[in-house]
């Protein structure tokens, strides 16, 4: 068959056009095949949060149990503590998280010695670098009964009684959250840093001709101009606060059954379920609970924030 010429110029056209851009598609191809095989894939793995796993038949074969891998999850009292843990422990990293990195960005852009503000900024970034479990042996260096740093240095140098801090839950709701914010408001603040430097330093010199102080100028002109990033970063987070950091509670209480009333979360408590009880549909019902719940949560909070501000709202 043949092709009219006019035809066969636009569809040269488009492949030109489209091919003009292949750098680029091959730049994304990695991204997009990660995302494929890491998010989109293991998708098919829902099925086993409503089927009886039986190793010897295999997923497919497995029988279906409807909804009982839920029920079994949420009749114990455990998980009650576990959900109200991971909510509350998630408000604040995210409350005060923010604040502290919105703090931490504006004074790091009072420096005016840049390379001061590049060390200061690198001594912030580090430890986001750390694993978990090297932080763990910080904490315990810090805070170990018997040679830990609090009670073998300082607590006898003031001749204060030592404290069993992995033996008594009332600390550990200070503790979690400080090294939460140590170890990740850096990366936070390199976020908010970046955004802050991308105003207009204009706007900051014409409110010094009007006489505004440095306050001033942070409430109505820094703080309006990255609130964007500000609720996207929000949003993002109110989408995993049924999500909890791992490495954090398991790794840092050092796994003492005597801290589970204030460090057990979900995730934890899912982990030793699967350790204990091998019941690997009760697992995926707990991994879907927390998918579904943080889904409802950003469309939620998305639909709140485009209410208020359109123009701010993620989508």
């Amino acid at each position: 068959m043949n092709i009219p010429k006019k035809t066969e110029v636009t569809i040269m056209k488009t492949l030109k056009k489209h091919f003009r851009y292949y750098p680029l598609y091959l730049m994304i191809l990695p991204g997009f095949l990660l995302i494929l095989c890491m998010r989109y894939l293991p998708m098919g793995g829902i099925i086993i949060a409503f089927k009886n796993i039986n190793y010897a038949d295999g997923i497919i074969r497995s029988p279906w149990c409807g909804f009982a891998n839920f029920q079994f999850l949420f009749k114990t009292k455990d998980v009650l503590i576990a959900t109200r843990n991971t909510l509350l422990y998630n408000l604040a990293f995210i409350v005060l998280g923010m604040v502290v990195s919105i703090a931490f960005a504006i004074a790091l852009c009072e420096i005016r010695n840049r390379f001061a503000a590049k060390v200061y900024q690198s001594i912030f970034f580090f430890p986001y670098f750390l694993s978990m479990v090297v932080v763990a042996y910080m904490v315990f260096a810090f805070l170990g009964m018997e040679n830990g740093l609090l009670n073998k240095s300082i607590f006898s140098f003031l001749n204060i009684e030592k404290i069993r801090f992995y033996a008594e839950p009332k600390h550990w709701p200070f503790i979690l959250v400080f090294v939460n914010l140590w170890k990740n408001v850096g990366y936070s603040t390199v976020i908010y840093l970046a955004a802050i430097l991308g105003i207009a330093p204009e706007l900051y010199e014409a409110a010094i001709i009007d006489g505004a102080s440095k306050w001033q100028q942070i409430i109505y002109i820094t703080l309006p101009s990255i609130k964007p990033i500000i609720i996207i970063l929000a949003i993002m987070a109110i989408g995993r606060i049924f999500y909890a950091d791992f490495g954090l509670f398991y790794n840092v209480p050092m796994n003492s059954g005597a801290l589970f009333s204030t460090t057990q979360v979900i995730d934890t408590y899912v982990y030793r379920a699967m350790t204990k009880l091998g019941d690997l549909g009760m697992a995926a019902a707990a991994a879907l609970y927390q998918s579904f719940v943080g889904f409802v949560l950003v469309i939620t909070a998305n639909w709140i924030i485009r209410k208020i501000d359109s123009d701010n709202a993620l989508f």
